[in-house]
């Protein structure tokens, strides 16, 4: 038996429940994992989700986190924010960048995507995660974030995404957002601020 039919074998006396199982193996850090629940999904947490993610709807999930060793592409963050719609905190660990960054584009130039929201959202964390994904969810083009939303992040790459606090492109999602760098900052452009509203950062 395959690995999921096998699991489905075990669990085939619960009738009464559907029971979903997904196995992911990472081969660069030589180990595996493996989801195993019954759905509906009653839990709050939904952490470690990969490409491999079956969807579903998950209506009592407010914290989640991400991770794989292959790219999150657009589509992949539609489908998590139509599976996850009252997500509230998101936490996102991939070093590999994107792969369809230059896709079909209009004609004035904005990528021809569907925008995505995330209404009850209030915490982001990108504390080991490439550039494309705070670029991902900080364009006006791909995603609408609400207001106050923490994001916590690294300063350089903060400041490579924003194009030194000056991209247009990104800035109404972080006029919005409150930014809390992970990592030290010695100096602030004078700019910054007017960039983030919602932010107020000591400098060192």
């Amino acid at each position: 038996l395959r690995p999921n039919e096998a699991i489905h074998q075990t669990f085939k006396y619960f009738k009464d429940y559907q029971i979903i199982s997904c196995i992911d193996y990472f081969q660069k850090r030589n180990r595996s994992q493996c989801h195993i629940y019954s759905y509906p999904y009653r839990l709050e947490y939904y952490n470690n989700i990969t490409n491999n993610f079956p969807g579903g709807l998950f209506k009592y999930v407010s914290y989640i986190s991400l991770f794989d060793d292959h790219p999150f592409e657009h589509e992949f963050f539609l489908q998590i924010a139509q599976s996850f719609p009252f997500l509230k905190s998101l936490c996102l660990v991939n070093e590999k960048g994107q792969n369809n960054k230059q896709c079909i584009k209009s004609s004035n130039h904005h990528q021809n995507l569907s925008i995505i929201k995330y209404p009850y959202l209030t915490q982001l964390d990108f504390f080991q995660a490439h550039e494309d994904y705070i670029e991902q969810f900080l364009l006006d083009t791909k995603t609408y974030l609400p207001y106050n939303v923490s994001l916590f992040s690294d300063y350089q790459s903060m400041k490579n995404v924003t194009h030194n606090f000056k991209r247009n492109a990104t800035q109404f999602n972080c006029s919005k957002v409150r930014y809390i760098p992970t990592s030290s900052i010695t100096q602030l452009p004078k700019h910054f601020k007017n960039y983030f509203l919602s932010t107020y950062i000591h400098n060192l």
